[in-house]
């Protein structure tokens, strides 16, 4: 028989006698898919499906969440609290009771012999919301550091920060549903099809249908800079000049809005006169883009009666993070593409509860975007958690990124992390493990009791993951979409939320304030404090955000009461005139000069080094890692060069080289791509020991956020590839 002629042979799936399926949202990236994880007849999951109905994404999963539900049995999960003297010693368990009374025991030594802020608190992005309020409460009315942040500074306080400079407040302004009415698109450093791809379904959907120019600013040549119509391979950390001359154009061919300008902004004159220093030609000589392409995209853009603009950590994760957001939003601002469908500046969020963090957790603040600046938010959340607003800081502690300075200095002498795993993802980890070394005593409070930086932890909490328990989860257009709890927490780990009540029982403090120990409860609290607010979710409760599969805020009580259904596709903010969130209701245009203090190649570095996501892990791989389906694709670190630069050096397609920076070397494996200029090698974060061993990470100095994107490195060939294999292959086992 010929091949291809004859019966065709069926594909057989395998039937995981699935008997029920409970709902959920996946707990990966930030788009809020909707998802069901299958039960089998003896209450095991076994299966994962995207939920047709839900408008986010329509049925479909990426790779991540297909396998979703084998985390609950994956490797390294952690049994019981482990405890230990000294960091050198080995581990012994102990009962629950016992590890948070020995918690709340050096708390309290530590801030009574160096302060209330001495001992600090670093949270994540991947808790629910429910346990971001109880751990904000549990932090400010409790224990009292004003030392407290999450890891979502190491990748959203760029857009957070430009937000609340450019509108008054944080919240993405738009909705996915605006791909399907924009008339152009420019990404900036988003690689969306590889970070969120079901996002970028959504989008290459909306485009076939209206044929809208896609413009790709990256200086990699990324999946989506492939499929883009304009890809402009910018120069590391010049993003806000290519803006500054853009409007430059702008404002020279009249193609701005002036009555969106005069009606609902402030400062457009200074921002005006600034961007005169930037005409194309001198802006072409520093960010790498010639001046008739700058003129060509400035018109593209302009001319388009809807414009949307989208971004993630290409922007974010610079020296200038914030500023570029700030002049994603002029641009937006002086085009009037703000609050109308198909017109928007919508940063694509990180993690998956990146955005509960933001409104609820009381990192940078208090519950609902509440300020500890204004008097009257802390007498607010003082009557109604019933605490002294006295208790309360009158100001923002230190960030993720400066807490861990403040360890090197004695500033901090004890440290709590949730759920997040500095060792992998904080730049210049030699110089981390140094600090967390220097620590009286770490708490770390995870799901795998293997996480790199529980080598250097007194006490290990273990902590249930994803739908081992229930709430909600806000994703990156405001869509506030539920966990449901699908099978019970591994061996004797606990919910975040369990562990947060319980601990505040054991302080004095703590047995005065209610602490609502069920999700539902939490969220009615959550509730009551929204209303009124931008973030107002007071119409909402779990039952209703199931039964929509998701609903956006704000969703009022009032348009309950009323009968109104939750908007299905696309909620906007500020889409009345000055309805920004300042006292005059004006958005401010802020004039950005470029100051290049970028880490840049040079004889002895003389290659960019980027970093980035793949498609098939999530940060530090603690738990994509321990996945087969995931870790198959991309199980050791690799390093993406151009053909012609390893040809220079005589690097062949799969060998092991040595890339080295200022700050440490790293070992990985050589993989010959176009998809990187000559200069530059790109690296995915995903590995301990490897990427972050040789990042810089200034920060930006309104965020905060460290510059993971602007260092020099340089390659060397290494002689011993069977050695170099050893060391690429190994993991860090606790």
């Amino acid at each position: 028989m010929l091949f291809g002629r004859g019966k065709k042979k069926s594909i057989n799936i395998a039937d995981k006698k699935v008997v029920e399926w409970k709902y959920s949202t996946c707990g990966y990236c930030s788009t809020g898919c909707a998802i069901e994880v299958g039960i089998n007849n003896e209450g095991k999951p076994v299966a994962s499906r995207g939920v047709g109905g839900a408008d986010v994404n329509r049925g479909k999963l990426c790779v991540k969440g297909i396998f979703e539900h084998e985390l609950f049995e994956s490797s390294g999960r952690g049994d019981n609290p482990l405890i230990r003297e000294h960091i050198h010693e080995g581990y012994r368990e102990t009962d629950w009771d016992s590890a948070l009374e020995h918690m709340k025991d050096e708390i309290l030594r530590i801030q009574k012999t160096w302060g209330r802020d001495s001992f600090a608190i670093v949270s994540t992005g991947q808790l629910l919301t429910e346990e971001f309020y109880t751990l904000g409460k549990l932090t400010r009315a409790v224990i009292g550091t004003n030392n407290y942040d999450g890891n979502t500074t190491l990748c959203m306080a760029s857009a957070v920060s430009g937000y609340k400079r450019s509108f008054g407040s944080d919240g993405p302004p738009g909705s996915y549903e605006d791909f399907e009415h924009t008339d152009c698109l420019i990404a900036w450093g988003s690689n969306l099809a590889e970070q969120h791809p079901i996002i970028y379904w959504r989008l290459k959907e909306a485009q076939e249908k209206r044929k809208f120019p896609m413009i790709v600013v990256d200086p990699r040549t990324t999946m989506l800079a492939q499929n883009a119509d304009i890809h402009l391979a910018i120069t590391p950390g010049t993003d806000v000049v290519l803006m500054n001359a853009m409007m430059h154009v702008i404002l020279d061919e009249g193609l701005e809005d002036r009555d969106y300008i005069e009606a609902n902004t402030v400062g457009f004159e200074q921002v005006e006169q600034e961007v005169q220093k930037y005409d194309p030609a001198t802006a072409a000589k520093i960010c790498g883009i010639d001046e008739d392409t700058i003129r060509n995209v400035a018109r593209i853009f302009a001319k388009a009666d809807a414009a949307m603009q989208i971004w993630t950590m290409g922007i974010n994760q610079s020296t200038h993070g914030s500023d570029g957001v700030v002049g994603i939003n002029n641009l937006a601002l002086s085009t009037g593409n703000i609050g109308k469908p198909g017109g928007t500046a919508l940063s694509i969020t990180g993690q998956c509860n990146a955005m509960g963090t933001r409104e609820w957790s009381s990192c940078s603040g208090l519950p609902g975007y509440r300020l500890l600046e204004k008097p009257e938010d802390r007498e607010e959340i003082a009557q109604f958690w019933g605490v002294d607003p006295e208790f309360f800081p009158k100001q923002r502690g230190l960030t993720e990124t400066d807490i861990f300075p403040a360890i090197e200095t004695g500033q901090i002498k004890g440290l709590w992390l949730v759920a997040t795993n500095p060792m992998t993802s904080m730049a210049n980890t030699s110089r981390i493990r140094r600090m967390l070394e220097k620590l009286e005593f770490l708490v770390v409070q995870d799901s795998y009791a293997d996480v790199e930086t529980t080598q250097y932890a007194h006490l290990y909490l273990p902590a249930a993951t994803w739908a081992e328990k229930e709430g909600v989860f806000t994703n990156t257009e405001r869509r506030v979409n539920i966990v449901r709890q699908a099978t019970q927490p591994h061996g004797n780990s606990k919910s975040d939320l369990w562990i947060f009540t319980e601990l505040a029982k054991h302080f004095e403090q703590g047995r005065k304030i209610r602490f609502p120990e069920k999700p539902a409860e939490v969220f009615e609290e959550m509730r009551e404090l929204s209303k009124g607010r931008l973030v107002d979710i007071s119409g909402m409760d779990h039952d209703l955000i199931e039964e929509k599969r998701g609903i956006q805020w704000p969703y009022t009580e009032a348009e309950r009461q009323a009968g109104t259904e939750p908007v299905k596709g696309g909620k906007r903010l500020y889409t009345e005139e000055r309805s920004f969130r300042y006292p005059d209701g004006r958005a401010k245009m802020i004039p950005l000069p470029f100051i290049d203090n970028n880490e840049v190649p040079d004889d002895e570095y003389p290659y960019w080094l980027n970093t980035g996501r793949v498609v098939e892990h999530f940060h530090t791989r603690t738990k994509t890692g321990k996945l087969g389906n995931n870790n198959k694709y991309s199980p050791i670190p690799y390093m993406e060069i151009n053909p012609d630069a390893a040809a220079d050096m005589g690097i062949r397609n799969g060998e092991y080289v040595r890339c080295v920076s200022r700050r440490g070397d790293a070992i990985v494996m050589a993989q010959l791509t176009q998809r990187v200029p000559h200069n530059m090698v790109f690296i995915p974060f995903h590995y301990h020991d490897c990427v972050n061993r040789l990042t810089l990470g200034l920060l930006d100095p309104h965020s905060r956020q460290p510059a993971f994107k602007q260092s020099a490195v340089r390659i060397e060939l290494v002689e011993d590839q069977v050695e170099a294999a050893k060391l690429s292959m190994e993991r860090r086992e606790f």
